[in-house]
């Protein structure tokens, strides 16, 4: 494959964000890779993208992020099929109402939404030219605001909250985009990690809240602080293409209470920017996935 193709990993792809996402990245000439769990809805997803889109180079490939074998099978064959990687967009996620573990007895969210992404990431780096237009955009969530990291207890069984799995999974996200660049910057990279939220948009999350919630979200919260999906993937699109994005930035909405409104710099919380908080997390993600995730010199 032409060095000069432009290659974007989008996870999560066939819908909401991520979807819109793609779309844009499409727009600016990537060549997409869609890592999508269900084979069937990418597939889908795809076909409705190309015909908006016919010309685009566009591809699915399967990957569940709960599964740690899964995304070591789609990272070798992504490796077969490129020879290089330039934005690895960690998208997907899941938020649930009722506790949930994978396969391997972990939390599915922090799983899902974090530790498959901090696996996929250690798995591909080696592929992203060392340029500050390589990007790893990891999506967090105004949720990391009431958030922090139980590493007493990671699975949350002794929260009461059951928003608080997801809203630690987020806080994960972001802190790892944070620690990422500490270690790029340490190793003398130039690619850059970054990290952005999409403000509030019902791209199916909702689906997954108890219903009695749902309903009142949909009907009272929603027309007052949702915007569209094609808004909410702004921020993401920006922390990707802007060229004066810097490692380390954190994107979103910049209206009430960051909801909606123009893409810009995001607010966060001072526990998500502790130095020793990303270490430790960065060492059990390691601890979990049964590997080290180095980062090494140019």
């Amino acid at each position: 494959m032409n060095r000069d193709d432009k290659i974007a990993i989008v996870t999560g792809a066939n819908s909401g964000v991520g979807y819109e996402t793609t779309k844009g990245l499409l727009k600016n000439g990537f060549r997409v890779v869609m890592a999508c769990r269900n084979l069937e809805k990418a597939n889908s997803a795809r076909e409705q993208i190309l015909t908006e889109f016919p010309s685009s180079r566009l591809d699915v490939m399967t990957m569940d992020l709960s599964d740690f074998e899964s995304i070591k099978t789609f990272a070798e064959a992504f490796k077969e099929k490129f020879s290089h990687l330039d934005i690895l967009i960690n998208n997907a996620g899941i938020l649930l109402n009722k506790p949930k573990k994978n396969s391997a007895g972990i939390e599915m969210q922090f799983a899902t939404n974090h530790l498959g992404h901090f696996l996929l990431t250690s798995l591909l780096l080696e592929l992203m030219p060392d340029s500050k237009h390589s990007r790893i955009v990891s999506l967090s969530s105004v949720a990391h605001k009431n958030a922090e990291i139980f590493f007493d207890d990671i699975h949350c069984e002794a929260q009461t909250k059951w928003d608080t799995p997801y809203a630690q999974s987020k806080l994960a996200c972001l802190i790892f985009a944070d620690e990422l660049q500490r270690k790029l910057t340490q190793s003398g990279k130039k690619i850059i990690s970054v990290s952005a939220h999409p403000g509030g948009t019902d791209s199916g999350l909702f689906e997954q809240m108890p219903p009695f919630l749902m309903l009142i979200l949909r009907y009272t919260f929603a027309p007052l602080f949702l915007h569209s999906i094609e808004n909410a993937a702004k921020p993401i699109l920006k922390a990707t293409l802007d060229k004066d994005v810097v490692g380390g930035d954190y994107y979103g909405p910049t209206g009430l209470f960051e909801m909606k409104g123009p893409p810009g710099i995001a607010k966060r919380t001072k526990y998500s920017q502790r130095e020793d908080v990303g270490n430790q997390l960065w060492k059990l993600s390691e601890e979990f996935i049964g590997s080290n995730f180095e980062v090494d010199a140019p």
